[in-house]
């Protein structure tokens, strides 16, 4: 027997939903309400569970595949199939004592009744109960959904009509719902922990005499339970011939028609996989994942609920006991203590200012005092570099004898912007009262050595690919850090970059340089959640990789829109990432 697992609604207004993760392969065994998917939508992301336990026998909807709500997203078999099998047999043997009960009507009538309602209780879930329906009521203007927190009657008790029948939670208040009438609860059609709409049934009440029809349905589960003895089994035996005794009526005599009833049984064989949901109570995908997230053993915690059921009150205690009956572990994060910081032997000592200190000073007083400095910032997603450049940075550094570092990106990006917008990559000369535009872009790039802050210089970065940038940059860092960098090395940059987030700084107000106009200051890529507009889902959020772009410019010659519309094209550069070719993809 196949259950399809269909995409239910998941809101009102959305009609669609991506499968974003499946949790189960094909082949797999799942259980009723076990999570089997993720599916991603415009308003939220939540897992799909099982509707029934069985095997994955097919997935429909592949990951990153869109349908909409109502389609089939999976196929479960074999969970109910054997069982459903079974009792196909269970009405003809329930026939033959029914042919045989003129001959011993008495005794065997009341035995085969119970065997003809065997099949009744499986489709006693489907809630067919009749009498008062019990339904969640309007509980504010904007409450449109509660859920059931406690039963405060069993199936079966006896109620006054305006008696507390359960306890509800919703996102505004925690309420009682009283009794709609008296009567005997005769079903509970939501259980403990479970959510339902406003109007939505969640018992219900009926007379005393249909409350002993309920039972008298249920006494053949009870029936089964006596099954211990599988001594009956010789009794199917005989009721093989029992079918071949059918075509001779006249062998009805008692004793041949007292193993018919012991026939009636033996469809209880076949039922007895209905107790394996005696392997623990009912248990919503809610407690479940409680369970899972808090490492709680089901089997192992004792349901307060209505008939044993575990809610989520009880994995939360059951937690806790486990925290409060293991406190070596509590001792363990203490273990993790904060790596040790040595005092550096410079603490209170006076030293002369060594020379190159002083030349960067000098230089960034003199460029303080000379510029009117702004800065502006943008936000970037660089989300598809990244994961660019760990697709090819293995076979980069194979092919171009350098590592490919994200460095190399923002560089090509900020020289292809700095031609569009030359006024960016441009010098003031005061004693003129000129204006120089260049035409080729030479880029300082901050480098952090022992000595101090040093700017060797790309020279017509302009003119270079992704490669060529790597290889440039590895080559004057190495000089720097080696002591071997020329002056010619460090001169002539017409702009700077500096990547002051490779300590961790998200961005920085960094100082322009003297004779230029700007400098771009990148701020460390982390990964944070953030609205995306995605082309199928809409607005949606995802994690992604972002970092900060900060623009020093001297407000003299650069004035903050033509500031905003540089790091604009470079934030477009970067978040379009159309550098396959350059890295060899």
């Amino acid at each position: 027997m196949a259950v399809s697992v269909t995409l239910p609604a998941l809101g009102e207004s959305v009609t669609e939903g991506t499968v974003t993760r499946w949790l189960k392969a094909e082949g797999e065994r799942v259980e009723a309400d076990e999570p089997l998917l993720e599916v991603s939508t415009d308003k939220v992301d939540t897992e799909i569970p099982a509707p029934a336990a069985g095997v994955l026998s097919a997935i429909k909807v592949a990951e990153d595949e869109t349908v909409e709500v109502g389609a089939e997203l999976a196929v479960i078999d074999d969970g109910t199939g054997a069982p459903a099998a079974a009792p196909a047999p269970a009405p003809a043997a329930a026939e033959a004592p029914a042919a045989e009960a003129p001959a011993a009507e008495p005794q065997p009538e009341p035995a085969a009744a119970p065997a003809a309602e065997a099949p009744a209780p499986a489709a006693a879930p489907a809630g067919g109960a009749e009498g008062t329906d019990v339904v969640l009521p309007a509980l504010g203007e904007s409450v449109t959904e509660g859920t059931v927190t406690r039963w405060l009657k069993e199936v079966g008790e006896e109620v006054q009509a305006d008696e507390p029948l359960l306890e509800v939670s919703t996102d505004k208040v925690d309420t009682e719902i009283p009794a709609p009438a008296s009567g005997t609860l005769l079903e509970i059609v939501v259980g403990e922990d479970e959510t339902a709409e406003v109007g939505a049934k969640l018992a219900v009440i009926g007379s005393a005499d249909q409350a002993a029809a309920a039972p008298a349905a249920a006494a053949p589960a009870p029936a089964a339970a006596p099954e211990p003895a599988p001594a009956p089994a010789p009794a199917p035996a005989a009721a093989a011939p029992a079918p071949a005794a059918a075509p001779a009526p006249a062998p009805a005599p008692a004793p041949a028609a007292a193993p018919a009833p012991a026939a009636a049984p033996a469809p209880a064989a076949p039922a007895a996989p209905a107790p394996a949901a005696g392997e623990g109570a009912y248990v919503t995908p809610l407690v479940r994942k409680l369970a899972s997230e808090n490492g709680v053993d089901l089997s192992t915690v004792k349901g307060t609920g209505v008939g044993g059921r575990v809610r989520k009150q009880d994995v939360i205690a059951a937690a806790e006991a486990a925290k409060a009956a293991a406190p070596a572990p509590a001792a363990a994060p203490a273990a993790a203590k904060a790596p040790a910081i040595e005092a550096s032997p410079l603490r209170g000592q006076t030293v002369k200012m060594p020379r190159m200190r002083k030349v960067i000073g000098d230089n960034m007083m003199k460029a303080l005092h000379g510029q009117a400095q702004l800065t502006t910032v943008v936000e970037v997603d660089i989300t598809k570099i990244m994961r660019m450049r760990n697709q090819a940075k293995d076979a980069f550094a194979q092919r171009e004898g350098v590592k490919l570092s994200p460095m190399p990106f923002f560089v090509k990006a900020a020289v292809q912007a700095l031609k569009a917008h030359p006024v960016v990559n441009a010098r003031i000369n005061e004693d003129e009262g000129t204006i120089t535009y260049f035409d080729t872009e030479n880029v300082g790039i901050a480098v952090d050595a022992e000595k101090g802050l040093m700017t060797p210089v790309i020279k017509d970065a302009g003119d270079l690919n992704i490669a060529g940038i790597a290889r440039k940059t590895a080559d004057l860092a190495g000089k720097v850090r080696a002591n071997k960098i020329t002056p010619d090395e460090l001169s002539g940059a017409t702009f700077t970059i500096s990547n002051t987030g490779s300590r961790g700084a998200l961005f920085d107000t960094v100082i322009v340089p003297p004779n230029q106009v700007g400098i771009l200051g990148i701020g460390a890529t982390v990964k944070r959640p953030v609205v995306i507009n995605h082309p199928e889902l809409g607005e949606t959020i995802a994690v992604r990789d972002m970092t900060y772009l900060a623009l020093s410019y001297d407000h003299r010659l650069v004035d903050g829109a033509d500031a905003a519309r540089y790091l604009t094209t470079v934030k477009q550069i970067l978040e379009a990432a159309e550098f396959e070719t350059e890295i060899g993809l």
